[in-house]
């Protein structure tokens, strides 16, 4: 086994609670799914809002998803002038088995993130 490391990232609609719950669970399943991750293989997972989203913490996604063992941490992205509005971001480390290839994933207008990614459209 060996530690992993991928990035995602997921627009939301609008600051609401129930979206961004939403699109956080969104962005897991796809994480988990594209990755054969599951919460007991999960180290840590870091959640950061760009500073139009505050009505709830994506943490609170990941826990009803299973990873309610895992540490979590919710923080603020940096504002950027221009930069995308209305995006959550995530960082977790997870164990995976040596040959296996992290595969970041990136949702909605968030796409345009990394572009240069093909594998995390």
């Amino acid at each position: 086994m060996r530690l992993f490391a991928l990035r995602g990232a997921i627009t939301v609609d609008a600051n609401e609670a129930d979206a961004i719950v939403a699109a956080t669970e969104t962005l897991m399943r796809e994480i988990m799914s594209r990755n054969d991750v599951r919460p007991d293989d999960a180290v840590s997972c870091i959640f950061t809002l760009t500073n139009d989203l505050d009505a709830q913490f994506p943490a609170v996604a990941a826990r009803n998803l299973g990873f309610e063992r895992v540490p979590l941490l919710c923080a603020r992205e940096i504002a950027v002038p221009g930069s995308l509005p209305m995006v959550i971001r995530v960082l977790l480390h997870y164990y995976a088995d040596e040959d296996h290839t992290a595969r970041h994933v990136y949702l909605g207008d968030a796409r345009s993130l990394r572009e240069d990614l093909d594998s995390a459209q």
